[in-house]
C-alpha cells in the first residue's frame, strides 16, 4: 500500500509572479518567489502543481533556479497562468517526481534530445551538467520544433551554440521563409552525433510518440536501454499519486516518474489507449 502523501502535499503555497517572458506564440516562462518560508528546493526534472486561484490547477515541469516554470497555453488553467502579471499570487504545490539521473550519468558523455516544450523539463539538467562539467564526457543536446516560430528559449540556445564545451544541433519539422537550419523530425539528429554508445548516458522528452522512436533510435545506435531515460509528460491531477489519473501500465507518473528508465516503460509506449 502506498504512503499517503505528507499533510502540506495537498495546501499550496502563496507564490508571486515576479516576472515573465515569452518564448512563443503561446508558450511563457514565469518566475515565482515565495510569500513566505524558504525557497523549493527542486532536483532537476522534478515537477509542481500549479494553481491559478478561481480556475484550477496543472502540473508543470520546473524550467529553472529558483523557481522558473515554462507553460504552453493550452487551457483555461494555462491560459490563466500565461496571462498573469508580475505580481499575481499564484498557489505551488511541490515540488513532486523523480528527477534526472545527473549521478548516475557521471563520468560519461550526457546526450539531451528534446522535442517542443520538452526542452524547459530537462534544461535544469542541461545546466547541472554545464555547473559540473567536469563530471561530464561530452556534452550533447538535439532539440526539435514543429516549425521555427515554435522553438523555446532561443536566445539560450544562441548562446549554448557558442560554447566550445556543448555541442547543440536544432531542427524544425516544417521549415519557414528564411529559415537556413536543418529539416527534420529531431531523431535525424542522432547519427550526426557520432556518438560513443558505451559511454554515453541519454535524457529524452517531448510528445511520447517523438520519444518512443527517440528511444528506439538510440537502441539501434548501440546505448543500453538501461542508460535510456525518458520523461512522461502525462496528465496529472493530484501529484501524490492518491487519484490515479495518471497511471501508465502498473505506475502512477506522479509517483513514480515522471522520469523513468526506458527498461521500465518501455512495453507499454505505444499501446493504444494505455
Amino acid at each position: 500500500m502506498a504512503a499517503l502523501p505528507e499533510p502540506g502535499a495537498m495546501t499550496p503555497r502563496p507564490f508571486r509572479l515576479e516576472r515573465k517572458r515569452r518564448e512563443t506564440h503561446d508558450t511563457w516562462t514565469l518566475a515565482l518567489a515565495p510569500l513566505q518560508g524558504d525557497r523549493l528546493d527542486v532536483a532537476p526534472g522534478q515537477f509542481t502543481m500549479l494553481y491559478a486561484f478561481g480556475v484550477g490547477e496543472v502540473p508543470i515541469s520546473v524550467s529553472g533556479p529558483p523557481l522558473l516554470q515554462t507553460i504552453r497555453a493550452v487551457g483555461p488553467v494555462t491560459q490563466a497562468l500565461c496571462a498573469a502579471r508580475p505580481g499575481t499570487i499564484l498557489g505551488v504545490r511541490g515540488p513532486f517526481g523523480t528527477s534526472w539521473p545527473v549521478e548516475e550519468a557521471k563520468g560519461r558523455d550526457l546526450l539531451i534530445v528534446a522535442g517542443g516544450v520538452g526542452l524547459p523539463p530537462v534544461r535544469p539538467a542541461l545546466y547541472h551538467a554545464l555547473d559540473h562539467r567536469a563530471d561530464y564526457g561530452r556534452v550533447i543536446l538535439l532539440y526539435g520544433a514543429r516549425t521555427p516560430e515554435d522553438i523555446v528559449f532561443r536566445r539560450e540556445l544562441e548562446r549554448w551554440r557558442s560554447r566550445m564545451d556543448l555541442e547543440v544541433d536544432v531542427t524544425v519539422d516544417a521549415a519557414a521563409e528564411g529559415w537556413r537550419g536543418k529539416v527534420g523530425v529531431v531523431t535525424t539528429l542522432i547519427p550526426r552525433a557520432a556518438l560513443d554508445p558505451g559511454a554515453t548516458a541519454a535524457f529524452v522528452v517531448g510528445p511520447e510518440i517523438m520519444m518512443r522512436f527517440t528511444a528506439r533510435a538510440l537502441a539501434d545506435q548501440g546505448l543500453a536501454p538501461e542508460r535510456i531515460w525518458l520523461s512522461m509528460e502525462r496528465t496529472m491531477k493530484c501529484g501524490v499519486g492518491l487519484c490515479g489519473h495518471c497511471q501508465f501500465g502498473p505506475s502512477l507518473v506522479c509517483r513514480d516518474g515522471a522520469v523513468y528508465p526506458y527498461p521500465a516503460i518501455e512495453a507499454y509506449l505505444g499501446v493504444r489507449e494505455l
